[in-house]
């Protein structure tokens, strides 16, 4: 399966054995707010840091913008920096848990075999965000947004 559910990411973050891999838009970060401990990348570079075509449209959200060999080595170098073994879980999460389903599938392309996606995705995780507990107690790995020098 590539989805897990909210209890079971809960439990593995609280065991430091999952890292989130935030994939929603800068607007929908601005919007509903960042996952304390979640690396944030959003979804259409990543898509594109990959190897996959982009829609009109996604060209369009990045400025038809094509990654240099600087943005894949820090793309790898992120998502390698989640933990030190490919083996480690890796977490997707979007707002709803549609976009993160396609996340994991991509990283296991890569052979990452432990991605997966937060079903129900940050709508789900946004209730307990707001009452101080889950996700946010559990603050590690790696707390950044994915930048390079061109600001993306």
């Amino acid at each position: 399966p590539l989805e897990i559910s909210l209890t079971t990411a809960l439990e593995l973050r609280r065991l430091k054995l999952a890292c989130l891999i935030d994939i929603r838009l800068t607007f929908e970060l601005e919007i509903g707010g960042e996952i304390p401990g979640a690396c944030a990348l959003p979804p259409f570079r990543f898509k594109q840091l990959l190897g996959h075509a982009l829609t009109e449209d996604e060209h369009e959200i990045l400025d038809g913008d094509i990654p240099e060999i600087q943005d894949m080595q820090h793309f790898f170098s992120l998502i390698n920096r989640l933990h030190y073994t490919k083996d480690c879980i890796r977490v997707c999460v979007c707002n709803s848990g549609r976009r993160s389903l396609h996340a994991a599938q991509l990283l296991r392309s890569l052979g990452y075999e432990r991605g997966f996606s937060l079903a129900g995705g940050y709508r789900e995780l946004k209730p307990l965000l707001a009452k101080g507990n889950g996700f946010a107690a559990a603050r590690l790995c790696c707390v950044t947004r994915f930048n390079s020098a061109r600001g993306f």
